[in-house]
């Protein structure tokens, strides 16, 4: 398939009528679409029509339609996917905490031990992503986040099954059992809904490598 193909859908707008760990559906006119996304728990299953920004990746096996919140987080993705060693599901990884600017900022400031907490990057990645990625992302991006602090996260109301549905989430972005269970105590202790402990889990993982 040529290569323009990648490039066919730029958005879908329709309700989201399935929430998974790895994918979610988007309604259509009756049709339904099965997009991946970082956080499948940033959407919400509702009437409402919801806007997905997708990319459209292709390879000779198999052809994958990811989906976005935001137009920053596909932005970052594509310039992520450029990278050696980096892939869609490992570049979604990255993009999980929902929080682009932090990844740019740590690609600015040359931070290898940020980058490499993520699943799949380690210190020759790292390495590669700054090379190849430094000083060429300000265009996409007006806010970047060159400190060293971590982002704020938004706690709210956790169902029985959020917990849960939130290590199943991680682990197909591919974290470890042993990593999830380090975790899975102390937010054991806390109540927020399924992306609340997502982006949660995601700070405690980025802080025990």
């Amino acid at each position: 398939m040529c290569k323009e193909a990648i490039h066919l859908y730029d958005y879908i707008k329709g309700c989201v009528t399935r929430v998974t760990p790895e994918y979610i559906t988007v309604d259509q006119n009756g049709l339904g679409w099965a997009i991946m996304t970082p956080n499948p728990y940033a959407f919400h299953i509702t009437d409402e029509i919801q806007t997905v920004y997708t990319y459209l990746h292709v390879r000779q096996d198999v052809q994958l339609l990811l989906g976005f919140k935001t137009l920053e987080q596909r932005e970052l993705f594509k310039k992520l996917i450029t990278v050696s060693g980096i892939g869609p599901k490992g570049a979604l990884a990255i993009l999980a905490s929902g929080v682009p600017s932090q990844v740019i900022g740590a690609i600015e400031r040359e931070d290898e031990t940020f980058l490499v907490q993520f699943p799949g990057v380690g210190k020759k990645t790292a390495r590669q992503m700054i090379l190849d990625l430094k000083g060429k992302l300000h265009d996409l991006f007006t806010e970047i986040d060159v400190g060293e602090e971590e982002g704020h996260t938004l706690l709210t109301m956790a169902e029985n099954d959020a917990l849960d549905e939130a290590m199943l989430a991680l682990e197909a972005l591919g974290y470890s059992q042993r990593e999830l269970n380090k975790v899975k105590k102390s937010l054991s202790e806390e109540e927020m809904d399924t992306e609340g402990y997502m982006k949660r889990a995601l700070q405690l993982l980025l802080k025990q490598k």
